[in-house]
C-alpha cells in the first residue's frame, strides 16, 4: 500500500535547507568515489618511494658510519705476527734457536737478525729470546 501526497504550490515558498546548506531529501551525487580511488593509488605510491628512499638513507648512513669507525666485517683480517719465544738452554747455539724460531727461513738471515737486534752474539741459559716471524 503507499500513499501519494501532493502540495499545493504556493508562490514565495522556499524549500527548507538541512544542516548541509542543501534542500533535504536532495541527493548529492558521488563522482568523487572513482576519483578517491586514483587518489589513493597515487598516494600509497608515493608513501612507497618515500618509504623505499628513507631506506636506502637509512642504509647509506649505516654504511658510511661503519666506515668511518672502521669496522666492517667484510675487510679482510690482518696478518699478524707469530710471535715465538725461546728459553735459552745449556749447550744452544743461535743457529739451533734459529732453526727453532723460523724453520722455514735461512738460519743465516735469522741468526743475523737475532745478533743485530741482541747486540751480541753470546747466550747465556735461562735467556729468553723472542722472534716475531711472518
Amino acid at each position: 500500500m503507499a500513499a501519494v501526497l501532493t502540495l499545493p504550490s504556493t508562490p514565495g515558498l522556499v524549500p527548507r535547507a538541512g544542516r548541509s546548506g542543501r534542500s533535504v531529501g536532495a541527493r548529492r551525487p558521488h563522482p568523487t568515489r572513482v576519483a578517491r580511488s586514483h587518489r589513493t593509488a597515487a598516494v600509497y605510491r608515493r608513501r612507497r618511494f618515500v618509504a623505499a628512499a628513507l631506506g636506502l638513507g637509512i642504509v647509506v648512513a649505516a654504511g658510511q658510519a661503519s666506515a668511518a669507525l672502521g669496522g666492517s666485517s667484510l675487510a679482510p683480517a690482518e696478518r699478524r705476527p707469530q710471535v715465538t719465544s725461546v728459553v735459552v738452554e745449556p749447550g744452544d747455539t743461535l743457529w739451533s734457536i734459529a732453526d727453532e724460531v723460523a724453520p722455514n727461513a735461512d738460519p743465516r738471515q735469522v741468526v743475523d737478525a737475532l745478533v743485530e737486534a741482541r747486540g751480541t752474539a753470546q747466550l747465556l741459559p735461562g735467556e729468553t729470546i723472542t722472534w716475531l716471524g711472518e
